[in-house]
């Protein structure tokens, strides 16, 4: 356990952390829904949705270890999979981003915690694995992306976390050491293993209970303890 209370750097995942991924699942199911609407489609909508989970599961199954797949692709396989007919990507993208607008949400407390630590002395970046230019359009739509000090994607990198390098890179790009930083993220293997591998200290946030959690919290407003030196409240 990391007990010093001299953060330099807190770096946030996005999905699950900032972003809340129950609001994505009802945004994509929304989304299979009214492409049903507009084209023709193998099966009812349930069909489909299922289709789409499939095919999607299915793709990043077939990652190379932890080699960046873009999620993009997925999806065009997915709508590919559903639809009778061929859609190209830039006809049904601009309906999958208008129902994101619509239905993202942040988790609670997300954005007002990450704010009141932008407005501070330390560095605060994001590590997540994401498609490059989607992850920067979802900070944006929550209002937080000029804020960061920092934005290391999967797809700038070329790797996925647990992979030294998503983290390597961002300490490098903040310039901050390793042991004066903290990590934030809702997946044990990916952000807390993979953190602590390097030297950081991590903060769970519904991610499991291992050796490599420093701090566990339920509320992210906890963070704000954590970066203070303080014990959050269980």
């Amino acid at each position: 356990m990391n007990d010093d209370p001299g953060w330099q750097a807190v770096f946030w995942d996005i999905g699950g952390v900032i972003l809340s991924l129950e609001s994505v699942q009802h945004a994509h199911a929304t989304f299979v829904e009214e492409l049903c609407d507009r084209y023709p489609c193998r099966g009812d909508a349930d069909d489909a949705l299922e289709r789409w989970r499939t095919v999607v599961g299915e793709y990043f199954a077939e990652r190379d270890e932890l080699t960046f797949r873009p999620a993009r692709d997925g999806y065009d396989r997915a709508v590919a999979a559903i639809l009778e007919t061929s859609v190209q990507r830039e006809e049904w993208r601009p309906l999958f981003h208008d129902v994101m607008d619509r239905l993202i949400r942040p988790n609670p407390e997300a954005v007002e915690t990450v704010r009141t630590l932008q407005a501070s002395d330390r560095h605060v970046g994001v590590i997540s694995d994401v498609d490059h230019e989607e992850g920067e359009w979802i900070l944006e739509r929550f209002g937080l992306l000029a804020g960061f000090d920092s934005y290391t994607s999967s797809e700038a990198v070329g790797w996925t976390k647990p992979h030294p390098a998503m983290f390597e890179t961002a300490l490098s790009t903040a310039g901050v050491p390793a042991e004066r930083s903290l990590m934030i993220g809702d997946r044990y293997r990916n952000d807390m293993k993979g953190a602590t591998d390097v030297g950081m200290a991590t903060v769970a946030f519904g991610a499991e209970d291992g050796p490599a959690v420093d701090y566990r919290i339920s509320r992210l407003s906890a963070v704000l303890d954590v970066v203070d030196g303080e014990r959050p409240e269980p």
